[in-house]
């Protein structure tokens, strides 16, 4: 099982801007130093506490400040900007980082977001839709394009300007063939959009902010989507978020990662269960759809989405997870604001040097331990 990293990130209104993307940007180049295999970092215009505005621009600063981690973007919100401005500068990104990029993509949720920029009223996941059809055919196609889909919003050529002598009406290509890797965060459970991700090659990351139970629906809608494009899905490509805290002792791990109320992890899901139950999304915390909303307390949904502990405790409680979804490739830590330094980045040492070879050495078991049985 691969470790990965997720941020989006999400810091105390108080906070000093440059510190905050300083620290996002010192928790990658750590993360990179420990191994980790990958990074994404979201984005938000109009968001105080989600502060980073283009998750390509932070992640270009990381490319020579890093070394073998991927960097992804955790998304690109694609209706916000037409798809030729994305097209071609994820292309040059991926040429920048030499291949170490991965494309995340979503149509960007956050209303605010929306009525800043004049679509609140808009179908955003059609303009999503629209908008990835339109990137992936210039990545495959030769100039002039000509791309125009029939009820799409963005059509796209450069027939008239074109000069390939002097190089004018041609847009890059990535450097990854035939293009980078493509990853969407899933969030709703039962999401049919996982089905198109399947048949397209597009690889789901099941949000941390979604309780367990509703993940295996995940992989299945995935498997379903890959079985109509004729292809058998892997598990490898599959990657879940989880929120995770891991201390030199569990008395630690339950002060900052649970009990302390200037706990980062406390303030996350503080603004996480308003903003979406604002917008009617909150049945990621709900055990059954029917669940009362008033049953969703603060403690009910931390009790259920903090992984928290010693590292023993944490290899139980990742083991215990596996178990209960099934296997995935990639467990992705979810990153915090630092209010410790020294505790933030202790977690991130512990979950890369003692977690993750205990997590890993126990699934070679149980493999090992399969095929024996099987002979």
């Amino acid at each position: 099982m691969r470790l990965g990293y997720f941020t989006m990130p999400l810091h105390p209104l108080h906070r000093d801007y440059t510190e905050t993307l300083r620290e996002d940007r010192e928790a990658i180049i750590l993360a990179d130093k420990l191994g980790f295999h990958d990074a994404f970092v979201g984005e938000h215009l109009t968001d105080k506490a989600e502060s980073v505005t283009n998750s390509m621009m932070f992640l270009a600063t990381l490319i020579h400040s890093t070394q073998s981690i991927r960097l992804g973007t955790g998304t690109s919100n694609l209706s916000h900007m037409h798809p030729v401005l994305i097209a071609a500068q994820a292309a040059m990104f991926d040429h920048l980082a030499r291949g170490r990029f991965i494309f995340g993509v979503s149509p960007g949720a956050l209303v605010s977001d929306a009525e800043a920029l004049g679509i609140l009223g808009e179908d955003r996941n059609k303009m999503f839709a629209d908008a990835i059809d339109v990137i992936l055919a210039i990545w495959e196609r030769e100039p002039p394009y000509d791309i125009d889909f029939p009820g799409n919003r963005y059509p796209v050529s450069t027939r008239t300007t074109l000069n390939t002598a002097v190089g004018t009406g041609m847009i890059p290509k990535p450097f990854q063939s035939p293009r980078p890797e493509v990853v969407g965060t899933v969030v709703a459970p039962h999401s049919k959009g996982v089905i198109a991700m399947g048949q397209r090659d597009f690889h789901p990351l099941s949000a941390n902010f979604l309780l367990p139970h509703w993940l295996p629906s995940h992989w299945a809608n995935f498997a379903e989507g890959k079985a109509k494009a004729g292809q058998v899905a892997s598990t490898a490509d599959w990657r879940v978020a989880r929120t995770i805290f891991v201390a030199d002792d569990d008395k630690t791990a339950r002060r900052y990662g649970r009990e302390d109320e200037n706990s980062p992890y406390r303030f996350y899901y503080q603004q996480l269960q308003y903003k979406l139950t604002k917008g009617k999304r909150h049945v990621v915390f709900k055990e059954r759809v029917d669940q009362p909303d008033e049953e969703l307390t603060h403690d009910f949904v931390m009790d259920r989405l903090v992984i928290h502990g010693s590292v023993n405790s944490v290899v139980d409680q990742i083991l215990a997870l596996r178990e209960q979804v099934g296997d995935f490739g990639e467990i992705v830590y979810a990153g915090m604001d630092w209010v410790d330094q020294k505790l933030g980045c202790r977690s991130m040492e512990l979950m890369a040097t003692e977690v993750m070879p205990r997590v890993n050495a126990a699934i070679a078991a149980e493999t090992s331990g399969t095929a024996r049985t099987g002979t």
